[in-house]
């Protein structure tokens, strides 16, 4: 669409630029958000790698390094002769590997996500000045979880290497690449753990984010299948109710590490046709409620 001015004199018109759209407009202000923010991650590129190597190399370095080396039990019974320790061992290295993949794009989530949001909403009320952005308010918070979503992918490219090398002499993670499960469901992941990012990010003060921290973030760590399979929660039962198997269910974490075992291992893992849509019924859920928090935070 464009617009034209009568020259003076009366003489033939003079076309001006052509006026943008809404959708344009918001679609040009969605990018430059985006942008704005891989600018910042590139600029700060050393610290975001060194907060997304820290913590799994560490669980790899500790279960899967000195646990072998001093002889301690992991990875469930598996012989008392050194050669069922080490089938032991690598057993449970195939189960973690996946498992600190999937924790990694969760904490990418509600760091670059929900601490940052916490920030921005906090006293420098840097949040004003994204706003003013001509787009619609939901769209810079759905730029904050895109923006966060990228960031989980690059932190799965950098984890998955390092955790499949990290372990003692006899002990193997048995990596087994399947692209089509890793192509469809890893960018579904890294979107509902920034979907969650944003959800916690704009339901806590910037002064409880150490609630947050203790109230939600470690049960979902400690209950997401992060160290074993949601398949071997069978036994923890109370008569023939699998009271454990059942209730972690409504932690989408659990269904990011069994989707990253499906992914990257053979390992046994919940069927691919329930962690599919739950997973995309989690973001839509948790997406839904983090843009409504936003715009309430927003205009209050």
């Amino acid at each position: 669409m464009t617009t034209t001015v009568p020259s003076p004199g009366g003489h033939s018109p003079i076309a001006t630029k052509p006026i943008r759209s809404a959708a344009s407009a918001s679609r040009i202000a969605l990018g430059a958000l985006i942008l704005r923010d891989l600018v910042v991650l590139r600029k700060h590129l050393i610290e975001f790698v060194s907060r997304t190597v820290v913590q799994p190399f560490l669980l790899c370095f500790v279960f899967l390094y000195v646990f072998p080396k001093i002889g301690q039990a992991v990875g469930g019974s598996g012989g008392s002769t050194a050669r069922g320790s080490s089938a032991a061992s690598s057993a449970f290295a195939t189960v973690l590997v996946p498992g600190v993949v999937g924790i990694s794009i969760m904490f990418q989530g509600v760091q670059s996500v929900a601490l940052q949001m916490a920030q921005e909403f906090g006293f420098t009320r840097e949040i004003e000045d994204r706003v003013q952005a001509p787009c619609p308010i939901w769209l810079v918070a759905a730029a904050k979880v895109l923006s966060g979503s990228v960031q989980g992918v690059i932190s799965a490219i950098i984890v998955l290497p390092i955790a499949s090398v990290v372990h003692a002499a006899g002990v193997e993670a048995h990596i087994n690449l399947h692209w089509w499960i890793i192509l469809t469901l890893l960018p579904i992941a890294c979107v509902t753990m920034a979907s969650l990012g944003l959800v916690l990010g704009t339901s806590f003060e910037p002064r409880n984010i150490g609630l947050m921290f203790g109230f939600v973030v470690l049960p979902i760590t400690f209950l997401g299948g992060t160290y074993y399979q949601w398949t071997r929660l069978v036994p923890v039962k109370v008569g023939a109710w699998h009271w454990l198997q059942t209730i972690v269910l409504v932690n989408p974490l659990i269904y990011v590490n069994e989707g990253m075992r499906a992914a990257f291992t053979n390992a046994q893992h919940m069927h691919l046709y329930v962690i599919y849509p739950v997973l995309i019924g989690f973001c839509t859920v948790l997406l839904r409620i983090g843009l409504r928090n936003f715009r309430r935070r927003v205009l209050a």
